[in-house]
């Protein structure tokens, strides 16, 4: 019985909320990067750097609607969206979820993946590498990475999925 009850208590423990960052999301001289990574197909690549001032810079690479890169601009409420949709993600320093690390476990080989750079005023800043194969458990941050760029005004750039 006790083991049971301590079980329960385990499985409880990783259904608890976890609290989110009480640092404002937008200060003046932040900035996001999103990256995403090739697959095995036609997946577009691209990288996407947003600053909290509202400029944008989209950088199309392969399998975009446009290549090269495009300056556009965002309003301060767009900026803040994005950073909050990205904000429960960003770890103090490095986080790489990918095929051999402990954040995933059996994976298939031929998904794509992203990388979220956080530049912070403050000094700060932080790496996340997510790998879209390891998204058993991991379900909703990989929808809120997946659609995080839909916030930005960028669907032209990338083109059709």
């Amino acid at each position: 019985m006790r083991v049971m009850m301590a079980m329960v208590a385990v499985l409880a423990a990783g259904c608890t909320p976890v609290e989110l960052r009480s640092r404002p999301v937008a200060i003046e001289g932040d900035s996001i990067s999103y990256a995403t990574g090739p697959c095995y197909g036609t997946c577009p690549v691209y990288k996407v750097t947003v600053r909290a001032d509202g400029t944008g810079t989209f950088e199309g690479e392969r399998f975009t609607a446009v290549s090269g890169s495009r300056a556009f601009r965002v309003t301060p409420d767009d900026y803040r969206r994005f950073a909050a949709a990205l904000e429960p993600y960003r770890p103090d320093g490095e986080r790489r979820v990918e095929m051999g690390s402990p954040d995933c476990g059996p994976a298939p080989t031929d998904m794509p993946s992203v990388d979220v750079n956080w530049a912070l005023a403050s000094g700060g800043a932080g790496h996340l590498h997510f790998y879209y194969g390891c998204r058993v458990g991991k379900a909703a941050m990989a929808e809120a990475l997946r659609q995080a760029p839909s916030l930005l005004p960028i669907a032209g750039f990338v083109g059709k999925r």
